[in-house]
């Protein structure tokens, strides 16, 4: 990726190089353009899970440290951060997958057609994705995973990752219980799902902000969450890969009527804005002296 990103940025000789998340592509695209000394703009800089086991979380630190422009999604990234040291070019502009929720949902309910083909009714069904290393190279958190999917009553619909079905190989047999194990699914499509089922089981983050767009009581199949403040709001409950914690965390969702809390706060990732910030802070800052 290094050798090939260089290319293009060597002919274009742009002002600036944007990155967003937390990929290996993102790290890739960090480390050209730093190489050939053009500004890199972090877009979802500031994240952090506290755990270095996590190559997203190397990616992020590492993309972070050579950025000239921080765009923090929360005020928790800005205030990570702070305590890193870094305050120069740092600006809190909200998620920009926020605005890409409330552009592309009604465009979702318009052109996908996934809950009549895979023959779905709105509320009647869960939604469950699983594809970090942390769980699919683990075979005793992935098994717990698969337990607990298999002892849930209402419907799952898992879009299968190919490195989960690759790690479960013959297993996906055995997970039984009410599990639709189906291939990846296009963005409106997994819009559409998310938009209507009951309940979700993610070890995604994006997947997790998706839920609270939604209204959707979100389970966090991992042991942390970059996105704190869900859980502090009670609309996402963290249980790693216990069986029992799983199917507890279900239980509590669903004696509350697979309702969110009342009182969670609204706006925790901007107001659908994001991108227009973010160009205006780079159309402002191309030709800082720092750059």
């Amino acid at each position: 990726m290094l050798e090939r990103l260089e290319e293009p940025l060597l002919a274009e000789k742009p002002d600036w190089v944007v990155i967003y998340g937390d990929t290996n592509s993102t790290l890739a695209g960090a480390l050209a353009a730093v190489k050939l000394h053009v500004p890199v703009a972090h877009v979802e800089a500031g994240l952090r899970s506290f755990n270095r086991g996590m190559p997203e979380e190397i990616n992020r630190v590492v993309a972070d440290r050579v950025s000239m422009l921080l765009l923090c999604p929360t005020d928790t990234g800005v205030r990570n951060l702070d305590k890193e040291g870094i305050t120069e070019g740092v600006y809190q502009v909200g998620d920009v997958m926020y605005d890409s929720v409330l552009f592309n949902a009604e465009l979702a309910e318009e052109s996908s057609d996934a809950m009549a083909r895979l023959d779905l009714r709105r509320g009647g069904f869960y939604v469950a994705t699983v594809h970090r290393a942390e769980n699919t190279d683990d075979p005793d958190r992935l098994e717990g995973i698969v337990e607990a999917f298999g002892r849930i009553e209402t419907p799952i619909v898992l879009p299968l990752h190919p490195r989960t079905r690759k790690t479960l190989g013959a297993g996906l047999e055995r997970i039984g219980g009410s599990v639709r194990a189906i291939g990846p699914v296009p963005y409106l499509d997994m819009l559409l799902l998310e938009k209507n089922c009951r309940m979700i089981l993610t070890d995604s983050g994006g997947v997790q902000k998706e839920a609270y767009w939604f209204g959707v009581p979100c389970i966090t199949l991992r042991d942390e969450t970059e996105w704190v403040e869900l859980v502090e709001a009670g609309c996402n409950r963290l249980v790693g890969g216990r069986t029992e914690a799983i199917l507890a965390a279900v239980g509590a969702f669903e004696a509350a009527d697979a309702q969110m809390p009342t009182d969670r706060p609204e706006g925790l990732y901007g107001d659908g804005r994001s991108a227009d910030r973010i160009a205006d802070i780079l159309g402002g800052s191309a030709t800082c002296a720092a750059c």
